[in-house]
């Protein structure tokens, strides 16, 4: 594990974004672990995760010109993240969706720049993988090129019933269908990795095995 993912890791659970216990996910599945990232809700927490994406798509190497944040929490993260890109010296335009057209004023459902040229979805996790589809919708209807999505965590779950998994994870699939990587700032075997360490003390280690075993079920390889 990179140290930026180490990182990145701890402080979403220190944040308390990562939390241990029993919860259940969107699909319906008994969740050992659960990662919100609406949980970083003040300026502090949010100038440091806006850091740890800028930081990870610059050392991903992915040629971008812009970046655009699927309402509603890619808004706060492709925001956020312009104005870390740009501490760096990288000056980017940014750009977000609104759910429902305006019929007034400059109208239409796109807020901020102009689409165009490379674009870079950002937002918190890939599930369904319904807003990156709808962004890529409309980043080409603009004339604009979809050029990777880029999350915090990557939670590697292949998806459907426990009888019938797929063989791919919601974010191998993404990657796949619109042919552009997905570039995550942490994942599943990282947070895995950080509940192993010696340094994490027993509060956090007693919950390895649970995620270990919600791994080797639903994981992806």
């Amino acid at each position: 594990m990179s140290h930026l993912r180490q990182e990145f890791i701890r402080f979403s659970v220190d944040a308390g974004v990562i939390r241990f216990g029993e919860f259940v996910t969107k699909a319906g599945r008994l969740s050992p672990y659960f990662f919100n990232a609406g949980l970083f809700n003040d300026g502090a927490n949010l100038g440091k995760l806006a850091a740890f994406y800028a930081d990870t798509l610059i050392n991903s190497g992915v040629e971008f010109d812009m970046l655009f944040g699927p309402a509603y929490k890619g808004i706060t993260l492709a925001s956020a993240t312009a104005v870390a890109l740009a501490a760096r010296g990288r000056n980017v335009p940014f750009a977000y969706n609104r759910k429902e057209a305006k019929d007034h004023g400059e109208g239409g459902t796109i807020v901020g720049a102009q689409l165009q040229g490379r674009v870079v979805i950002i937002d918190d996790v890939i599930s369904a993988g319904t807003s990156v589809r709808e962004s890529v919708d409309m980043i080409r209807a603009a004339g604009a090129t979809p050029a990777a999505v880029l999350i915090a965590l990557d939670r590697m779950e292949r998806s459907g019933k426990d009888d019938a998994l797929s063989a791919h994870s919601a974010v191998q699939e993404v990657s796949q269908t619109y042919n552009m990587p997905v570039v995550s700032i942490g994942n599943l075997n990282d947070l895995f990795d950080y509940l192993s360490a010696a340094g994490a003390g027993a509060e956090l280690t007693q919950h390895k095995d649970a995620v270990a075993a919600y791994r080797d079920r639903y994981g992806s390889k």
